[in-house]
Parts: C-alpha cells; sequence; structure tokens
C-alpha cells in the first residue's frame, strides 16, 4: 500500500488520459477529496507507466529576461543622467529660444517632458531625425552634420554618407527609383497630377481610387475595402465610425500609438491585456460579460478585440489563431491591425492570415497600410460590403480628408501587382522569399553571436537589446561610422530597461550586406558588452537557406 501510495502521489503532478475499452480514465486519483481510479478500494494502474512525455511545439518567439546586474545598471545610469540634467538646469542657460511675456499663462508644455528633451534626448539626438538625401532602399544616403553646442544645433558638413539601410521598413524592397513602379507613378503623375484637391465625397473620387479598393479587397480575399491617405488616421480617424460609449475594447498592451489614440478618440472603455497573452485576454472576456458596464451592470453594445498582425517595437506576431477561437467562443468582434505584416508575412505575402493559412474572412474588420511592404503611403480597411459601406458615410479620414494621391495609388497598385503575379513575372514571388530567408539567416546568426533578440523567428523586425541609454547612443554612432544605418529606441518610446537597437529587414538586401552588418555587430557585442543572452549557442555554420526551407 506504500508503494501505491507514492505512486498516486506521482501521478497527481501531471493530468493524463488513458483509454481502455473506450473508456477513459484519469490518472489525477485525487478528484474532489476522492481517488479518481479506484475499484473496490484499490487503486488501477495502467501496465505501462513508463510512457514518455508528449513534446511540445517549440516555440517561434523568445523574450528573454534581463539579467539582474543589468537591470541595476541600467536604472542607476538613468538616475545619474537625470541627476547631471538638473544640474545643467541649475547652472546653466537652456541654449534655446525662450517664451516671453507668459506671465499669469498656464504651462503650455508637461514640465518633465520639455526637462527630458533638454537635458537627456539631447545627448544622443544626433542618432535620430538624420535627414536623407536618397531612396531608402538597400542603401540609403545620410547627410553628415555635426553640432559644436553638444546637440542644441546642428550644421550640415556638405558632404554625404551611403549607408546599408536597416532602419527603414521597405520589407519587400518596393523603395525604388527606378523600375516598373516609379514609371507608372509618374506617367500618372503627367496625367492626373499631384493630387485631386478634394474629398473622395465631393470631387476627389477618381477611377484609380476604385481601382486600388478592388484590387485590394481581391488581394486580401474579402468582399471590399476602402483607402484612406494617411496609416496612422487609418487607425485614428476610423475607430471613432466603429465603437463609442458602452462599447468595450480589449486591447493588447503593445498596440500602436494610432490605436491608442483612436480608442481614445471613439469614448468607448478601453481595457488592456497582456501581450499575446490569451489567458489574460479570456479572463478580461470572461470578465466583461459576466459583470458588464461598470455601475449600470447592464450588457455592453459590443466586445471588441484590438490587436496587430506584427509587433513593430516587439518584433512579435499575433496569436491569430487562439484569438479566433476566443472571438468565436465569446461572441466579440477581432479588429486586426496590419501595418507590418502585410507582404512581409505568408507564403503569397498576404499577411498575418497568410502565414497562419486562415481564412481572412473569419477576421472581422482587416486594416493595415501601404507605406511598408508596398513602398507607398496611406492605409485601408477591409472586410464585409456592409462593414465598407458603413465607413464611406461615417469615416472621418473618408469625408473630411483629401483624397489619396493618384501618384501614390499607383505605385501601390503596381507593386500589388507585383506581389501577385498579376504583371506576368515570379518578381513579387522571388521577394518574398527573400525576405523570409534574410529574415531567419539575420536573426539566427544574432542568437549565435549572444546577443538578445525580441520577436518571432519569421518577423523581419529584429529589436536588439543593450538596455543603458548610453549604449543606444553608442551603437548607433558606431554602427552609422561602419556605413549601416540602424534606429536606437529608448524610453519613453520603451519600457526604461528595454532599450534596443531595431533592425528592418528587406527583400532588397544581399546576404553580403548582412555579413557586413553581423560582423560589425560581432564586433560591438565584444567592445560594448552587448552579449546579454544566457541562451547555448549553436557553433555551427548558419546556413543561408534555400527557396523550400523559406517556403
Amino acid at each position: 500500500m506504500a508503494t501505491e501510495a507514492i505512486t498516486r502521489r506521482k501521478l497527481n503532478e501531471q493530468e493524463q488520459k488513458i483509454s481502455r475499452n473506450g473508456l477513459t480514465f484519469y490518472e489525477d486519483t485525487l478528484s474532489n477529496g476522492h481517488a479518481g481510479l479506484q475499484t473496490n478500494g484499490r487503486v488501477q494502474f495502467p501496465e505501462n507507466n513508463t510512457r514518455a512525455e508528449p513534446v511540445k511545439p517549440r516555440s517561434k518567439e523568445s523574450f528573454e529576461r534581463i539579467p539582474f546586474i543589468t537591470a541595476v545598471l541600467t536604472h542607476l545610469g538613468f538616475c545619474i543622467l537625470m541627476f547631471l540634467g538638473f544640474i545643467n538646469q541649475l547652472l546653466f542657460i537652456p541654449k534655446v529660444a525662450q517664451e516671453r511675456n507668459r506671465e499669469g499663462y498656464a504651462a503650455l508644455y508637461e514640465h518633465f517632458e520639455e526637462f527630458y528633451l533638454r537635458y537627456v534626448y539631447r545627448r544622443v539626438r544626433d542618432c535620430w531625425n538624420r535627414p536623407i538625401c536618397s531612396v531608402p532602399g538597400a542603401t540609403v544616403t545620410l547627410k553628415d552634420r555635426i553640432t559644436k553646442d553638444y546637440g542644441w544645433t546642428f550644421q550640415f558638413t556638405g558632404t554625404t554618407s551611403e549607408c546599408i539601410n536597416l532602419g527603414s521598413y521597405n520589407y519587400l524592397g518596393f523603395a525604388e527609383a527606378n523600375g516598373k513602379c516609379a514609371d507608372q507613378s509618374i506617367e500618372t503623375l503627367k496625367k492626373f497630377g499631384c493630387a485631386s484637391c478634394s474629398s473622395r465625397l465631393e470631387l476627389g473620387n477618381m477611377p484609380i481610387h476604385e481601382e486600388l479598393e478592388q484590387l485590394t479587397a481581391r488581394f486580401l480575399g474579402v468582399e471590399d475595402a476602402i483607402v484612406f491617405g494617411m496609416g496612422f488616421a487609418t487607425n485614428a480617424l476610423n475607430l471613432p465610425s466603429l465603437v463609442s460609449k458602452g462599447c468595450l475594447v480589449l486591447s493588447d498592451e503593445k498596440n500602436h500609438a494610432s490605436l491608442i489614440l483612436g480608442l481614445r478618440l471613439s469614448g468607448a472603455t478601453v481595457r488592456v491585456f497582456k501581450h499575446n497573452n490569451m489567458k489574460h485576454l479570456e479572463k478580461c472576456l470572461k470578465t466583461a460579460i459576466v459583470f458588464g458596464q461598470p455601475d449600470s451592470g447592464e450588457p455592453w453594445k459590443k466586445i471588441v478585440i484590438v490587436v496587430e498582425g506584427v509587433y513593430s517595437m516587439e518584433g512579435s506576431i499575433v496569436h491569430l489563431p487562439e484569438i479566433l477561437q476566443l472571438k468565436k467562443k465569446y461572441k466579440a468582434y477581432l479588429y486586426l491591425d496590419e501595418a507590418h505584416s502585410t507582404g512581409a508575412l505568408g507564403k503569397r505575402g498576404r499577411g498575418v492570415c497568410d502565414y497562419y493559412e486562415i481564412d481572412p474572412k473569419e477576421v472581422d474588420i482587416l486594416m493595415g497600410t501601404f507605406t511598408k511592404s508596398f513602398g507607398s503611403a496611406g492605409g485601408y480597411i477591409a472586410g464585409t460590403k456592409s462593414l465598407i459601406n458603413h465607413l464611406r458615410i461615417y469615416s472621418h479620414a473618408h469625408t473630411y480628408a483629401v483624397a489619396m494621391s493618384p501618384p501614390i495609388a499607383q505605385q501601390i497598385i503596381t507593386s500589388m501587382k507585383i506581389i501577385t503575379g498579376e504583371d506576368g513575372t515570379d518578381d513579387g514571388k522571388r521577394r518574398t522569399k527573400q525576405l523570409a530567408r534574410n529574415t531567419r539567416y539575420f536573426r539566427r546568426r544574432l542568437n549565435q553571436i549572444g546577443v538578445i533578440i525580441y520577436g518571432n523567428e519569421d518577423s523581419p523586425v529584429v529589436p536588439m537589446l543593450v538596455y543603458l541609454f548610453s549604449k543606444i547612443g553608442a551603437v548607433v554612432r558606431t554602427l552609422t561610422t561602419y556605413n549601416i544605418a540602424a534606429v536606437g529606441v529608448g524610453f519613453p518610446a520603451t519600457p526604461l530597461m528595454e532599450g534596443r537597437i531595431r533592425f528592418c529587414l528587406s527583400a532588397a538586401h544581399t546576404k553580403q550586406q548582412l555579413d557586413y552588418v553581423l560582423s560589425h555587430i560581432e564586433s560591438l557585442a565584444d567592445s560594448l558588452g552587448l552579449r546579454y543572452s544566457r541562451k547555448i549557442r549553436d557553433p555551427a555554420p548558419i546556413e543561408y537557406y534555400s527557396d523550400g526551407e523559406t517556403e
């Protein structure tokens, strides 16, 4: 009996099913205080007690935690920066224009925001807002500039630097000065001019806009689509047309600022769930349905889940299959922002639905932009005809904004036809494969170097964690001296302890360019101490994968 008791306790640690003679037994022997596998007072055990544990599928996402010492140093470094800023503010007069005759006025700016910009951000201001003077393709030409007053002002030197471009969202490489896209856009410019100078409800509607909407709906595999001239406004000015007071929105904590602004303007109640955490999302759904609206307890008019396809700061991909299960189970709507995933994910470049091989009609509201994979500007919302007809009447971005510029619309049409193969070539398929190949190779080589990177291994957005504020500036400046243009991101755009360098990969990048960048990242990892990862590294050479391995 003692042996049986010991075995029973071991089985209690994990619930397993055993099917015998058409019946299912549970080896979790205690249920509501009683033994679950008992016959005549004796516990029954399976004949084979040595079954192997089920193998869990390998996760494609990685969010390695910050080492404790690094966290301490990051906080300490930021405190020192703030302290030096206060000393600077007390002892020296700011070398910027001062507002006058403001006695009795309330402060126009947040005091901390003003202080942070002057005494913290200014120290690394040369790493941002760098002027370019070329197409932001695989390479980009930067205008060189210097500062003689520690970042207060800049002067151009008259020289330029051609750099490998890892900072632009040129996923499929359509940022080109020459070629089919540029040629057709120029022809459209000659025919229609730069702009319609009117909203589409008045005199701004052109055949090219309708052609683009029909092509976008066909590209995505939905009934209809509507396009707008600005990507940010597509979220900010359309969400108030879809949700309002009395509606509940469950928003991922990493959602873009355009989504957050749109939800604030809508007046809807917003509750934030943890990033890609399906258990927390389901808990929020259950709570919302059980308790209803605050104070009154009335049911919500509607519940909308708002997520992104690829998160531009994390490099992660939405867990769409699980979200769709929850959406159907609790009868909620789904708003999917595919700004960074359309064109960049899936065998056919159709976005996250294509990536998971899910029918896009299962998503209620598909949103995306044309500024990334299509090398243009603007955004779209796609879905059912009834949804799009509603937006044509009530959307502020459609009713009050000027129509999309015709040459911009032509750039999208041409690039989209290349992706779909409607141009009669396989150039679009080649670009999607090349992007997937570059993404896998670059991410695996960074893992081998020993730096911490966030996100999904299939995401072309690759955040490399450097943590300390001072290291953001050091890495960006050093890479620039090697003719590599990259973007540094720090507080308040990211949490204080998650300063990073964000690399955006493109189908236009060659293996030679990526190897050049990786070699300098490896040297920086040694000189600046960036090898924070505690994962086991594979010393075997990373292969540049074949087409078959990236399909």
